[in-house]
C-alpha cells in the first residue's frame, strides 16, 4: 500500500483531476456540473473523481436524488507541507547565490 503523500501526488499527476479539483474550490458540484466543461464521458470523469475520492481529496454528500461532490483540503496541506521544507531549502539557496552575485557585480 502506498503512503498517503505518494497517493495524493498519483492523484494531482493528472491535468483533468487538477481541473476538477480547481472546479470542486469553488464549490460543491454534481458529476454533470463538473463533466461540463471537459470532453469527457460522465463514466470518465466518475472514474477520476474516484481516483480523487481514493486519494481523499473529494467527498460525496447526498442531498435529495443528487451526489454533490466538495473539495476535502486535508491532503492538500500535507503536500504543503512536505513543499514548505524544500522552499525554505531554495529560498536559502537563492538568498546566497544573490548574496554571492552582488559581491561579484562592481
Amino acid at each position: 500500500m502506498r503512503d498517503p503523500l505518494s497517493t495524493t501526488f498519483a492523484a494531482l499527476a493528472d491535468p483533468t483531476r487538477r481541473a476538477l479539483l480547481a472546479q470542486l474550490a469553488r464549490g460543491e458540484a454534481t458529476v454533470n456540473e463538473l463533466a461540463a466543461p471537459h470532453e469527457l464521458t460522465l463514466p470518465a470523469v466518475s472514474r477520476h473523481l474516484a481516483v480523487l475520492e481514493r486519494a481523499g481529496l473529494v467527498a460525496k454528500t447526498r442531498q435529495a436524488q443528487w451526489r454533490p461532490c466538495r473539495l476535502v483540503a486535508d491532503p492538500l496541506r500535507e503536500v504543503d507541507a512536505w513543499v514548505e521544507e524544500y522552499r525554505r531549502f531554495f529560498t536559502g539557496r537563492f538568498d546566497r547565490l544573490a548574496e554571492q552575485l552582488s559581491k561579484e557585480t562592481p
